[in-house]
């Protein structure tokens, strides 16, 4: 139990009908969880207004209600508070909640359109090989140490964040690394945490289906930065050209990493293999077991994450040559009749691009790329057409085929990915609304030493279609097909 008026530290409160002098049991948003004594923070989704269920809120046992507007009528013994931003004030609520974990811990933010996942998850392998207890907050999963919670979203919401971060502090973790979503930047939930350190990847087209335009999506992410405190580092990609944009008003130290441009943290790409990549580093050599450049950027940002957090630069070095690759990014299997798959998560146009870019670098065009590749429903369908040109203008054969459709018809998303394809690569197009028929299709072309490359899913183990989650790997399924077609 806490006390209203302590939890409410830090909330932008416009008004009040009641006493904040009362004990509170927990904070919900989710008016179907709320238990006898709690706090209800009315938030207006994209898809439901948490407003229109105060009542039932109240009538389950809520003893507070936290909203942007106040009803016409008020419920004695009941505590209103009303306040501009429900989700700000969600986020000031949860911290204060939960004795505010994220001053009690080293909490990195790592933000940008690719990459996110592969930094954060590489950071909390590399301190956990340095001896450290560490935690992860990503899209693949959730780390307290070395136990294991699943992922639900690239940045979660404010009291799962906190929740999280409470039990890293009590486990004893010495450090945090989290994805920070434009989406969770958007919706404040990461307004009340104290971060040490953030990291920009690149900023490329995605979630034009929630910005309006691509300078929204950039500038919330220049939000982040902008609220660093003095005391953090703020690490960004100087070859990116929004790169800058992202350090510009910032009070953090600023670093900078890259191939090209001039940087603190420069790298030079010596071999690129499919087995991985030399690099040159700052003037020192290292083989990592990543692939393709795109993956020497996220070295680079994670030897400057190690270095700012007090890693001496040559066992930093010594740990980034250890790390193994994460799953659903660019991991692959060779068959026994030496068919090359891999299979990434590539859900953009920029990180397609990089993926098949990173395959023709080690092909040696005598053997075919085929590619598989979807687009999510409900999502931004501007980039369909784009990602549809990218496959069939750089791989031998495309097959389109379903992502996760979610609520869209697969049949129409297919058709606007197809409308972008120029007629001097359409031949080399097939569409197959089936996903395993298309995997399938690509490994009954496959011959020995093609590749095969299926994008768009990764990690994901499920496809998701009128809101139910069916049971789908692409890793497995191909493994699956290409040993019954090899027999």
């Amino acid at each position: 139990m806490k006390k209203l008026k302590e939890i409410l530290y830090k909330v932008h409160i416009e008004a009040v009908h009641g006493s904040t002098d009362v004990q509170v049991n927990k904070i919900e948003f989710d008016s179907r969880k709320i238990t006898q004594g709690d706090v209800f923070v009315a938030i207006k989704g994209t898809l439901s207004d948490g407003h229109t269920f105060i009542d039932k809120a109240i009538s389950l046992g809520a003893k507070v209600v936290v909203c942007e507007s106040f009803p016409d009528v008020f419920i004695d013994g009941i505590t209103y508070v009303l306040v501009n931003s429900s989700n700000q004030a969600l986020a000031f609520l949860a911290a204060n909640y939960y004795d505010n974990p994220s001053q009690k811990i080293k909490l990195i933010g790592v933000t940008g359109t690719n990459g996110k996942t592969t930094i954060a998850s590489l950071l909390y392998q590399m301190f956990k090989k340095a001896g450290y207890k560490v935690g992860l907050l990503s899209t693949v999963r959730i780390m307290v140490d070395e136990v294991e919670y699943k992922a639900t979203h690239t940045t979660p919401d404010s009291l799962t964040i906190n929740h999280y971060l409470s039990e890293m502090v009590a486990t004893g973790c010495a450090y945090c690394f989290m994805e920070v979503s434009s989406h969770g930047i958007h919706q404040k939930r990461t307004e009340s945490l104290y971060f040490e350190g953030g990291v920009f990847t690149n900023l490329s087209h995605d979630h034009l289906d929630y910005h309006a335009t691509f300078a929204e999506y950039r500038d919330v992410k220049k939000a982040f930065f902008d609220g660093l405190p003095k005391t953090a580092f703020a690490i960004t990609n100087a070859d990116d050209k929004n790169g800058a944009i992202m350090l510009q008003n910032t009070m953090a130290r600023k670093r900078t990493y890259g191939l090209k441009s001039y940087a603190d943290f420069k790298a030079q790409i010596l071999e690129n293999q499919l087995t991985g990549l030399l690099l040159k580093v700052n003037n020192e050599e290292v083989w990592v077991k990543l692939i393709g450049s795109f993956n020497a950027y996220n070295v680079l940002a994670i030897y400057g994450v190690a270095v700012e957090l007090g890693i001496e630069s040559h066992e930093a070095l010594r740990l980034l040559s250890e790390l193994e690759s994460v799953s659903g990014r660019f991991q692959y299997f060779i068959s026994k009749e030496n068919i090359t798959t891999i299979i990434d998560y590539a859900h953009t146009p920029d990180a397609l691009e990089n993926v098949l870019n990173t395959i023709t670098d080690f092909r040696t065009k005598n053997e075919q790329l085929i590619t598989v590749v979807g687009c999510g429903g409900d999502r931004d369908k501007t980039k369909r057409p784009i990602m549809a040109q990218i496959a069939a203008s750089l791989s031998d054969k495309a097959i389109f085929t379903s992502d996760n459709p979610r609520t869209e018809d697969p049949q129409v998303i297919l058709e606007e990915m197809e409308a972008g394809v120029e007629g001097q690569h359409f031949k080399k197009t097939l569409s197959i609304l089936d996903r395993k028929q298309a995997i399938k299709t690509a490994c009954q072309m496959a011959n020995k030493g093609d590749i095969i490359l299926i994008a768009g899913k990764g990690h994901e183990t499920y496809q998701e279609i009128n809101g139910i989650r069916h049971d789908f790997d692409d890793l497995k399924i191909a493994k699956e097909l290409l040993t019954q077609l090899e027999k």
